[in-house]
């Protein structure tokens, strides 16, 4: 579908496609997703396409927002919310569920519902669960209209780690040590839960890290030391998932690559690396978005190594049938090992943030990225593909 001029009826004028950015969500990630929705709003070119911002509140509602960049930004180390950009505290957006309509419609109790036009395309820039884990795409494939990014089994399996990690080793990519604790084995039997994480403990040694299974952002991950830690690190895990997922500490380097989905098929971005950040024990949430700890674009790897982790990145993103973009996160061991940690179907999109940097450095722009994303996602259909 060409993004100049959509098709129109006899004597209807041409009109730019109509972008719909989503953002926000009932994640934890909420406020993420509002800063990655400001830089989105800000690099879209508006003389190529209509924007229509919609946020999720925290509670689900579907809000229709203020176009407001700047006030979409993290400020005293807080993030923003969609509640605080929302037009109404009480109206409400609405997708239709009839592939053969894709007008919005925005209402307000006691008023008559607005027609706000057709979407042409979404951009969910949600994080988390209820956003990037396939419920929405599944929204959207009903309603018959295209989006940005992965689809909902790619999305589904780049939420949940456990069965991300399961479909890596199937198709041969390595992954580290783990081992899963499902909420009806904690409720039914918490003491042999607990053995379990004990004797992985007792095979692989400490430190852990214990993390939501379907999280991001790393919020929700400790890093244990030893066994005194372990009761916190679990609760503070379970506040976000009650599944959750022990990893082995895995000692080398922390490598990234990018993977954006082209007309002849997908390419891997030059890789960055992650340096231990000084003031954190590792590479978590205020270190990544509040302390905006620098990565190493590109990173310092061997031409060989380089090569070898863009293609990984690739095979990642074909193995979980992903489409438009992911972010593939490596460890690189002492032994020069490269071991897949996991993929991000909608990564962090700030212009800090680590995959439009390893864009930048392999020649695209912030702007140009947002542009190819939404070129991609018109390019396809929705439905079985």
């Amino acid at each position: 579908m060409s993004t100049e001029n959509l098709p129109q009826s006899p004597g209807q004028p041409s009109r730019k496609p109509r972008v719909a950015v989503v953002f926000g969500g009932r994640s934890s990630e909420h406020g993420i997703s509002v800063v990655t929705a400001g830089a989105v709003l800000r690099a879209i070119d508006r003389t190529k396409y209509e924007v229509l911002p919609i946020g999720i509140t925290q509670d689900g509602r579907w809000a229709l927002t203020a176009d407001a960049p700047d006030r979409m930004a993290i400020t005293d180390r807080r993030t923003p919310s969609v509640d605080e950009l929302a037009e109404s505290s009480e109206g409400g957006v609405v997708l239709p569920v009839d592939p053969a309509n894709r007008e919005v419609v925005y209402s307000e109790p006691g008023s008559v519902p607005k027609a706000l036009g057709e979407v042409d395309v979404v951009f969910p820039v949600l994080h988390g669960p209820y956003g990037e884990d396939g419920t929405l795409q599944g929204l959207l494939e009903l309603s018959g209209v295209p989006y940005v990014g992965a689809g909902v089994l790619a999305s589904a399996v780049g939420q949940d780690k456990e069965y991300m990690k399961r479909v890596f080793t199937s198709f041969g990519l390595k992954v580290g040590p783990y081992v899963v604790i499902r909420p009806r084995e904690w409720r039914q039997d918490e003491a042999g839960a607990r053995r379990k994480i004990a004797e992985f403990a007792g095979e692989h040694g400490w430190p852990l890290f214990v993390k939501p299974a379907r999280a991001g952002s790393s919020i929700g991950i400790t890093k244990v030391d030893d066994p005194s830690g372990l009761d916190e690190a679990i609760a503070e895990a379970q506040r976000h998932d009650p599944k959750i997922l022990v990893e082995a500490a895995l000692r080398g380097r922390e490598i990234e690559c990018g993977v954006l989905e082209f007309e002849d098929g997908p390419r891997a971005s030059v890789p960055a690396e992650i340096p231990p950040p000084d003031a954190h024990a590792y590479y978590d949430f205020e270190a990544k978005y509040i302390d905006s700890t620098p990565g190493l674009v590109p990173a310092p790897l061997t031409a060989e190594e380089t090569a070898e982790v863009q293609k990984l990145a690739v095979d990642a993103f074909e193995a979980a049938s992903c489409e438009g973009l992911v972010r593939a996160d490596f460890f690189l061991t002492e032994d020069g090992e490269f071991v897949i940690n996991e993929i991000n179907t909608m990564p962090g999109f700030t212009p800090i943030s680590m995959y439009p940097q390893m864009w930048q450095a392999s020649g695209i722009g912030y702007a140009e990225l947002v542009d190819r994303l939404v070129q991609a996602a018109l390019r396809r259909s929705t439905g079985l593909r």
